[in-house]
């Protein structure tokens, strides 16, 4: 019978540790291992005062023991662990692994706990007041949420979450996270769902090629059949993203649903890795015949770059062959040309738009004494969403979050302006990207059109906008499968909400939520929501959405937050923390730190250039992230980019630096308009701006200001 080799999440932590040297000769031994594990090569020594008497040590190399896990039952073989000799045996005194009798998952268990100084150690600090249990619920309730038998005693006697946080290395790692998730709040049933027992009425202990194959297990075990995979998984053995998926995120990878998905989430947890792996999922199991594709679409140019640069790390050739990965304003153009389309694009930041609403604007009504704000306002969100191309038309429009009530006379005397508007960009052959938009969906309604499209993944749904998703709906046939949307209202930087219902697009029943922050400290999480607290977020179909139950699991230092009386100042003191952190004088004990661990993050590119002067000064590298081109980490330098580029990206330090009160929010991005409801839907799009760039950071953030800070910080 074939055996069942698997590969732990930990034993590939532990692999990229080792030295490149002693690296290739572990390497050459688990490529052996995989394809034949009864190799007369491999002595599987019994390590007598091991915690579990399945673990076996084997010689990779000539100093580094592998842990393997070898139960007596069944031809399975896991490589759970990989240090030298010493380092080795000790590890496989502390931990065993087992079978869940309730939830079926495969548990690394770490049995014994020594703090480094137990005699000096600060127990949890929790209230004062009188405890009460954290958690009132039954043995068996906790056991269906995978928390081992032995630790189930210290799970009922805490009182508070700094005491479950001291418990966490003790635990396995679901179970953790479901007891996490139940003290902020959320109802067992609830937690039931994601980290539940397992379907089977009986589980057996004993057989981990089973339990190898369900999700809890797959979470933190691969179990590797080809070649190919396992080269791929060792030479990039800490992008744990490509080969270990939560089961909240297997789930919605393979779901097989009769309609549209959609997928909400805060930010890192992996909402854009799960849109990549249901695209290659899709490939495998939904393409229908020879020439079919995936779409994966975004909002702008440089997330599809770098989309598609991370799609290679885990799809076939042939695969990423049949994902075809854009924006979506590239998609409209191309297609659009496809079609013989006489007109050319145009955006507000081209010359030609601007002279037109010049033009357009000499029809004002001086009567009215309307701000020029207001008539721009007025065609982004009334007339171009609209539709609207005549008088009549423009009465009946529905002019629903307008902070300036208009009656039908009002409406008739500042028509003119519009109606200018549209002549002037008719007349040179022009279309706004709005209209261009809903004229593809018109060609897509009017004509036979091919298109090669089986399904469609969205990335960043929130910033799509209404005409972009009405389109979309139109790519592919509804049916199984047939459109996956992931988003988060509190990452909207570009548009105003909208509902997909009201773009054709149902998702009723099909809506799920990620909930676990798997990049960013608790402590940074906290800080970037709270930039967000008390405004109005929605869940992408007309509701409202919250952060309830967002929570990370990783800690580390709060944020540093630092003014300066001028930005000379603030460049200085951010280049002498960076040259610490590259001297790894930060105490942490981690790998050294590189200079493309370093991203700094300016509102403007005007900040970024004095930025860039620092640095530049100090002589250390540099690397400025453009749109068009994706962030390739073997580069050395440090990363420059605006809060727009770096969304979609993360580094283990972010430094946003220029604070100030004028650029954030942007003095332009807000105080260009008179209507107060205009003002705030700016703003909230300047909150988000810097909401996501917090979010970017995995283990430390600073925020820097000179002169007067921005009221976000106030």
């Amino acid at each position: 019978m074939q055996p069942t080799v698997a590969i732990s999440q930990d034993f590939l932590g532990a692999f990229a540790q080792i030295p490149k040297g002693p690296q290739k000769q572990v390497m050459e031994f688990v490529t052996k291992f995989r394809s034949n594990p009864f190799s007369s090569g491999i002595n599987y020594e019994k390590i007598n005062d091991a915690r579990d008497a399945n673990f076996r040590s084997v010689r990779m190399g000539q100093d580094y023991r592998g842990i393997v896990l070898k139960p007596d039952s069944g031809d399975v073989y896991v490589l759970l662990w990989v240090d030298k000799h010493d380092a080795a045996y000790d590890w496989a005194r502390r931990h065993r692994c087992n079978i869940h009798p309730e939830t079926g998952s495969v548990q690394l268990l770490e049995t014994t706990h020594v703090l480094e100084d137990e005699a000096t150690a600060v127990p949890p600090a929790c209230p004062t007041a009188a405890p009460v249990p954290l958690f009132t619920l039954r043995e068996r309730e906790l056991a269906r949420l995978g928390v081992p038998e032995e630790r189930i005693d210290e799970v009922l006697a805490l009182t508070c979450e700094a005491e479950l946080e001291a418990l966490e290395s003790r635990l396995p790692k679901e179970a953790f996270e479901a007891l996490y998730l139940l003290a902020a709040g959320l109802s067992f049933e609830e937690v039931e769902r994601e980290y539940g027992a397992a379907s089977e009425t009986i589980v057996d202990t004993s057989d981990f090629a089973a339990a190898l194959r369900r999700d809890h297990s797959q979470r933190h075990f691969v179990v590797v059949d080809e070649e190919h995979d396992l080269q791929a998984i060792l030479e990039a053995p800490l992008e744990k993203w490509r080969v270990f998926l939560h089961p909240s995120q297997r789930r919605l990878v393979q779901w097989n649903v009769a309609g549209p998905i959609r997928v909400l989430g805060g930010a890192g947890t992996g909402k854009t890795v799960v849109a990549m792996h249901r695209a290659r999922w899709l490939v495998r199991h939904q393409l229908k015949e020879r020439g079919r594709k995936i779409l994966l679409t975004t909002f702008t140019a440089n997330l599809a770059t770098d989309i598609q640069s991370n799609l290679r790390r885990i799809c076939t050739p042939e695969e990423l062959e049949r994902i075809e990965v854009t924006h979506i304003d590239a998609w409209v153009a191309r297609f659009l040309k496809s079609q013989g389309y006489p007109h050319q694009i145009v955006y507000d930041n081209d010359d030609r738009y601007r002279r037109c609403w010049e033009l357009a604007l000499d029809n004002k009504p001086a009567e009215l004494d309307l701000p020029d704000t207001f008539y721009r306002e007025e065609w982004e969100r009334i007339i171009l969403p609209q539709r609207v191309t005549d008088r009549q038309q423009y009465f009946r429009a529905k002019r629903t979050g307008r902070g300036v009530a208009l009656n039908r006379m009002q409406r008739a005397a500042i028509w003119p302006v519009f109606e200018e508007m549209r002549i002037g960009l008719h007349q040179q052959g022009l279309r706004t990207s709005d209209d261009a938009t809903s004229d593809a969906a018109d060609l897509l309604d009017g004509r036979d059109v091919y298109l090669p499209y089986d399904a469609v993944v969205v990335d960043e749904g929130q910033d799509m906008g209404q005409q972009v998703m009405t389109l979309i709906r139109k790519l592919v046939p509804a049916g199984p499968n047939d459109l996956f949307i992931v988003g988060d209202g509190h990452q909207r930087i570009y548009r105003r909400r909208f509902a997909l219902s009201q773009c054709g697009i149902e998702v009723r029943g099909r809506s799920r939520k990620l909930r676990i922050n798997y990049r960013t400290t608790e402590e940074t999480r906290r800080f970037a929501v709270a930039l967000l607290e008390g405004q109005p977020i929605d869940d992408l179909d007309g509701g409202d959405d919250s952060a309830d139950g967002y929570r990370s699991l990783l800690h580390g230092d709060a944020p540093v937050v630092e003014g300066f009386p001028d930005s000379q100042s603030e460049a200085r003191w951010v280049v002498e923390t960076i040259q610490a952190l590259l001297a790894n004088e930060t105490g942490e004990g981690q790998a050294a730190v590189t200079t493309a661990d370093i991203g700094i993050v300016a509102r403007t590119h005007a900040q970024l250039s004095d930025f860039e002067q620092a640095l530049n000064s100090a002589g250390l590298p540099l690397l400025k992230l453009s749109r068009s081109q994706a962030d390739n980490r073997n580069r050395e330098g440090i990363r420059l980019a605006t809060m727009h580029r770096i969304k979609g990206l993360e580094f283990r330090y972010v430094f946003i630096v220029g604070v100030n009160d004028g650029v954030v929010p942007l003095r332009n991005a807000i105080a260009h308009t008179e209507d107060e409801t205009e003002r705030r839907a700016g703003e909230l799009n300047e909150r988000a701006l810097l909401h996501v760039a917090a979010t970017r950071a995995i283990r430390g953030l600073w925020v820097t200001w000179s002169g007067r800070v921005s009221p976000f910080l106030e």
